[in-house]
């Protein structure tokens, strides 16, 4: 699950000894001072870390160094073991410690890490990777396959881990050199997942990995201040080419604090929100990356009275008789100015968003909908929506009116749900925005609209948005010939053969969920990823950005370069 509830729902479930502490700018200011992390970092003081240029990319021992600003939810609440966070789950991302079968390039085509091919078999049920054998972990041990079917069968032991693996059945070590890995239903989308999913040594795993992690990726874990900082080094005997960035430190802040270390020269790249973005700093220019970070709203399709039920014995409350009224779903739809969002709410970073899938193989041209007021009132109209004396629509004694659901700690979201509701009153519908815990969200998530954040390199969050019996279906969607085409892109030999099956379940030219159909859902506006980076440091190109601001900035660290 690559959104809002995957992220949190891991954290209530992640040992709360473990959860990191988060630096408020405050404490920031007043105790742990980014000075004094960068010092824990090896730098030589404010003098070192305030330097554009090749002088601040160098630390005390003279080697290439980054330093990062992430958000304080970036760091893993259970360290960084793959088995249950660390690259996986909501914030996709590669796992650097850690090497992967398989990884994506800057265009998401699949390319061999730790395998050299891999197959899978005519029932679509065995998929079977033949790896190096060259490849050490970094206290000497060779990798191997047993090693590789260890990881995978130790995610299916571990109620905790993010990666879904619930199509998997067993992974085996036919060889040293060749694991298969068994299914129980046809499932190509499971190459997204290897393709972050990091592989544990099985003779050095115990329940101290996280924090102590022992890979064969690009870097080691050198140092973890837990609420402070972690520091990679380069991993001298990394299979593939040496980093160019030989160390990187990742301080967790939040927002006001990491704009105090930019303007400060304390850190060389640090996130930023739009309501950030209008500052400047000496050294620094703002730069944005593409994302695949959708902010939408979802909007329950059947009337209020039913139930859902999560984790398996967890009973929430569902349906809507408002958002049930198809003809509200379409106006809405057609209501939104999706360009005056990104104009007024996000000072023009980011790009107006009809799907989850915007700008991917899999995305629906039909997913797109021009804004017409008169269309809408028209549909409002037609379906016995009538304006009362306070312009506020009503149909048979019920009033056109229900809450929008943000989490209260997001700007953005909240200035997004206020648009919101302020353009839908144009057509008569009244919308009430409330902030609220995740904890108070969660249990409204299938019977009350909610802003949320959704987005991955994977046409997967497809399948979790909209598949019948998925516990993400949040709009409560009911399809059989939608759920036909989830299952039949699932099943295809090869994953480009999928996305047309992808694309019809969206819109096949008579029904699905696109907004012209049952328009399940409202989708707003892709959110650009915003950092302050220091002159001279030279990013690499980067792939898509998932939801979550965080780790995929530094899926290619190891080539980032100062000049």
């Amino acid at each position: 699950m690559r959104g809002d509830r995957g992220s949190k729902l891991m954290e209530k479930r992640a040992d709360e000894k473990s959860r990191a502490a988060v630096i408020t700018r405050r404490g920031f200011l007043d105790a742990a001072t980014v000075l004094s992390a960068t010092a824990l970092a090896g730098c030589s003081g404010a003098e070192t870390a305030g330097r554009a240029g090749s002088a601040a990319g160098a630390s005390a021992d003279g080697a290439t160094q980054v330093i990062i600003a992430m958000d304080p939810a970036s760091e893993p609440a259970a360290g960084f073991d793959p088995t249950i966070a660390w690259g996986c789950g909501e914030h996709v991302h590669e796992p650097l410690i850690q090497s992967t079968l398989i990884t994506t390039d800057k265009d998401l085509n699949f390319q061999n890490d730790l395998a050299t091919d891999y197959q899978c078999s005519e029932d679509l049920l065995t998929w079977t990777f033949t790896i190096r054998d060259d490849v050490r972990f970094s206290d000497g041990e060779p990798l191997t396959a047993h090693d590789v079917a260890f990881t995978i069968n130790q995610i299916k032991r571990t109620p905790s881990s993010q990666a879904d693996l619930s199509m998997v059945d067993s992974a085996e070590a036919a060889s040293d050199t060749v694991v298969e890995i068994h299914l129980n239903k046809p499932y190509n989308a499971l190459l997204y997942t290897l393709a972050v999913l990091g592989i544990v040594p099985e003779h050095a795993y115990d329940e101290s990995y996280g924090a102590n992690p022992v890979g064969s990726g690009r870097y080691v874990l050198e140092q973890w201040d837990r609420g402070q900082q972690v520091i990679f080094s380069a991993n001298p005997s990394y299979y593939g080419s040496a980093p160019q960035m030989e160390r990187v430190v990742v301080l967790f802040m939040d927002e006001d604090a990491a704009v105090a270390a930019v303007q400060a020269g304390q850190v060389d790249i640090a996130y930023t929100y739009a309501t950030h973005a209008g500052q400047t700093a000496q050294g620094y220019e703002l730069v944005s990356y593409a994302t695949v970070d959708s902010r939408g709203v979802s909007l329950p399709s059947i009337p209020a009275g039913a139930t859902r039920t999560v984790d398996g014995d967890v009973v929430y409350q569902a349906g809507n008789d408002v958002t049930s009224d198809l003809a509200v779903r379409q106006a809405i739809n057609r209501t939104v100015d999706r360009q005056a969002m990104i104009d007024g709410v996000l000072a023009g970073h980011g790009h107006v968003a009809y799907s989850i899938a915007d700008g991917t193989p899999w995305a629906s041209a039909d997913m797109q909908v021009d804004r017409d007021i008169d269309q809408a009132n028209a549909l409002l109209d037609q379906g016995g929506w009538r304006r009362g004396a306070d312009g506020v629509r009503e149909k048979d004694g019920l009033r056109c009116s229900f809450e929008i659901l943000y989490a209260s700690g997001d700007s953005v979201r909240q200035a997004l749900s206020n648009e919101f509701a302020n353009q839908l009153a144009q057509v008569g519908i009244e919308v009430t925005p409330r902030g609220a815990s995740w904890d108070e969200i969660y249990p409204q998530e299938f019977c009350t609209p909610i802003m949320w954040g959704w987005g991955s390199n994977s046409p997967i969050d497809l399948y979790s948005l909209n598949y019948s019996s998925s516990e993400g279906n949040y709009a409560c969607y009911e399809s059989s010939v939608c759920d036909q085409y989830l299952d039949t892109a699932l099943a295809q030999a090869e994953v480009d053969q999928s996305y047309a099956y992808w694309q019809a379940a969206q819109w096949d030219g008579e029904q699905g969920f696109a907004p012209q159909g049952d328009a399940t859902w409202v989708w707003l506006v892709n959110v650009d990823h915003l950092y302050f980076k220091r002159d001279g440091l030279n990013v690499a190109d980067q792939k898509p950005h998932p939801h979550g601001h965080g780790w995929s900035l530094a899926n290619n660290v190891d080539q980032w370069t100062w000049s």
